[in-house]
């Protein structure tokens, strides 16, 4: 595995540090008026999520590790685990669900999302940045609402709530960015 620099490290970059995998989240480069520069890095672990802020002067060596990424079919829920197939090999996987967090209404039957593996462990999944999902209910279009950045509130067919422009109606298809949690564009 490639070692780097305290200074090089990058926000996603994936480290072996205290024996753990851990992914930098925030990374800020910090020059005191006393003494030499230093990353402060918000690390938080893959393993078992918890966080911890370290400090890497820039001839301090970490050890990046490289996940290997793999397009995987999801197959069903049970006991708050998710399971996945490999769509060429058929191998199944399972990962907890809390890994998605508030995303995990967007996971849908038969959707390919890519998980990161570390040798052969399963650490992360990700799900597509948009999705396409059914407006459950809406306000009805108030004539004469044309206000240049109006929204309205409407509740998917997940069960989240977000905010769509006034042209979009009840059982439409809608495209939802995963990453920002808002609408995107009509389908």
């Amino acid at each position: 595995m490639p070692k780097i620099n305290g200074n090089e490290i990058r926000p996603g970059n994936v480290l072996e540090h205290n024996g753990g995998l851990w992914a930098a989240v925030k990374v800020e480069h910090v020059k005191p008026g006393k003494g030499g520069a230093f990353a402060q890095v918000e690390l938080r672990n893959l393993r078992n999520g918890s966080k911890l802020n370290e400090r890497f002067r820039s001839a301090d060596k970490v050890e990046r590790v490289r996940l290997e990424q793999r397009d995987m079919q999801f197959l069903f829920e049970s006991d708050g685990l998710l399971t996945f197939m490999d769509t060429e090999t058929y191998d199944q996987v399972t990962l907890p669900a809390e890994i998605l967090g508030d995303r995990r209404p967007f996971l849908q039957d038969g959707m390919t999302i890519q998980v990161e593996f570390y040798e052969s462990e399963a650490l992360n999944a990700t799900l597509p940045q948009k999705v396409t999902c059914r407006i459950a209910e809406t306000e009805p279009v108030v004539k004469g609402q044309t206000a240049a950045n109006s929204f309205k509130p409407a509740v998917l067919d997940n069960g989240v709530r977000i905010s769509v422009p006034p042209f979009v109606g009840q059982d439409e298809d809608i495209v939802v960015n995963t990453e920002t949690m808002e609408y995107a564009e009509r389908a």
